[in-house]
């Protein structure tokens, strides 16, 4: 069972049948079967679902004994960092293996680490335990008692495998107290999961196709093969992370649930610190709130600010998965942000030199530019199967010139024939106008509501039929991929 198949749908209208006929006080317990359900159907291995089990256990357990040390016992500083950082190493420890010695233990055991005991969404559920304790340890949240709901909490099924990553004091009430049937919220999740199909199937799925074929066929496609590729990659990583996310905000929706917004229009950025607002926020944040903040933040000194910098991004970056090449591109976007610090002066002194209005037509645009460029640069050695291809990569955009491959259908041997390749640039158009339109304060969902029953009706079967006809399925696929194993 996955987000984009018909078993999970089916197993979703089960679901909400029976927790909106179930009283509000035990609708949790409906969720908590769900999560435990969808869970042990997308891991490979008991020995995953135990590990995940025990990493529950222990946090729950030491998230007890923190908030006990705190409010009823005389302990002192010290040991309460010890209880915490205790907590967080047990929690986390198959998160810090897979990260630190994954490839040692792999090799011991002879065995595929990852697919025999590391759990499906390690990442993710890793750093909400961390978050959680650290917030006990702190005060800002009281332990949860009871161990089921606090299991709730961790693996609750819409956002378990790709975030967004909430915090306790953001979903706990939502989830353990009931939502009653609110209709609005539940027609809007119900845009939210259309959106979420479009972005998948229609943007990121096809996207896909002509980034695998130059990224996994490097050096055979070099210079303007490699620009094209890197903007396609920027787009389908956002087009499905983001579809990832609207999936989870939508199904959540109809239990009336909401989950945080996990983007903001990233690329219309004017700042690399911009681009991080708005990118991955759950992810942002959490690293601001637990990494960055407790090395000191911006307390200490600029030159101490920009090491707690570098360090945050290199935690992101080792988040992101192992090797140097994400090491690399998370101390990239750290050093984006400390030169775009220490040359900040000097824009401001230019700006006011030239009377240049902060407002003015083209200043946003070009600082868009900038930054897209950059992060997308950076998105290439992300995508890259090693750090050295990904640097070869981006130097052949400049040593290798083959602009004609614009002009001469060369495009179009990628994967894509010229009627997918035009589609895809609608679709990215559609994203483009919807961002755009967002960005200026218009909820579009808002908007669809307005309309007549007649009409919402039509918009919502034209974009199925939309996404049904024109998907990854759709030129070049068999109908019966789609019914029975492609969506």
């Amino acid at each position: 069972m996955n987000y984009p198949s018909l078993v999970y749908y089916f197993f979703l209208i089960v679901l909400l049948v029976i927790y909106y006929l179930l009283p509000m006080k035990y609708r949790w317990i409906s969720l908590l079967a769900a999560s435990i359900i969808f869970y042990y159907s997308v891991i490979d291995r008991k020995m995953q679902l135990i590990v995940f089990g025990s990493s529950i256990i222990i946090s729950w357990f030491f998230g007890i004994i923190l908030y006990n040390l705190k409010n009823y016992y005389d302990s002192t500083t010290i040991v309460r960092k010890i209880v915490l950082g205790t907590g967080i190493v047990l929690s986390t420890l198959p998160l810090l293996i897979s990260k630190v010695g994954g490839g040692f233990l792999c090799s011991v055991l002879e065995k595929n680490l990852n697919a025999w005991v590391i759990p499906v969404g390690l990442s993710f559920y890793s750093m909400q335990i961390i978050a959680y304790l650290a917030d006990i340890y702190s005060g800002k949240i009281k332990a949860q008692r009871n161990p089921f709901k606090y299991a709730l909490f961790i693996s609750f099924f819409p956002q378990i495998i790709q975030g967004p990553i909430p915090r306790y004091s953001q979903l706990s009430d939502q989830l353990l107290k009931g939502r009653r049937f609110d209709a609005e919220i539940f027609v809007k999740g119900f845009m939210l999961i259309i959106w979420g199909f479009f972005l998948k199937l229609c943007i990121a799925d096809k996207a896909g196709i002509v980034v695998n074929r130059v990224f996994d066929s490097f050096p055979t496609y070099q210079g303007i093969y490699v620009i094209i590729a890197g903007v396609l990659y920027s787009i389908q990583q956002y087009a499905d992370f983001l579809s990832c996310t609207s999936l989870a905000q939508g199904v959540s929706n109809l239990f009336g649930i909401n989950l945080v917004d996990n983007f903001m229009h990233p690329y219309f950025a004017v700042s690399v610190k911009d681009f991080w607002r708005r990118w991955h926020i759950s992810l942002s944040s959490w690293l601001r709130d637990y990494v960055y903040i407790p090395l000191g933040g911006n307390r200490k000194g600029t030159f101490r600010k920009h090491i707690h910098m570098l360090l945050t991004f290199a935690v992101s970056g080792i988040w992101h998965g192992n090797g140097y090449k994400y090491l690399f591109w998370g101390l990239l976007h750290g050093l984006y942000q400390v030169i775009g610090d220490c040359i900040k002066p000097v824009k401001e002194k230019v700006r006011a030199t030239l009377k240049i209005r902060r407002d003015q037509m083209f200043s946003p645009t070009i600082h868009r530019t900038i930054t897209y460029i950059l992060v997308m640069l950076a998105w290439i050695i992300f995508r890259a199967d090693c750090l050295k291809t990904g640097i070869s990569m981006i130097c052949s955009i400049v040593t290798v010139h083959n602009p004609w491959i614009l002009t001469n259908d060369a495009l179009y041997s990628l994967g894509l024939d010229w009627k997918e390749f035009h589609l895809l640039l609608f679709c990215i158009i559609v994203l483009l106008l919807v961002s755009a339109v967002q960005e200026n304060g218009i909820n579009i969902r808002d908007r669809v509501l307005e309309k007549n029953i007649c009409v919402r009706w039509a918009i919502y079967i034209g974009v199925i039929l939309f996404i049904v006809i024109f998907g990854t399925y759709g030129y070049g696929y068999d109908a019966q991929a789609f019914i029975y194993g492609g969506f």
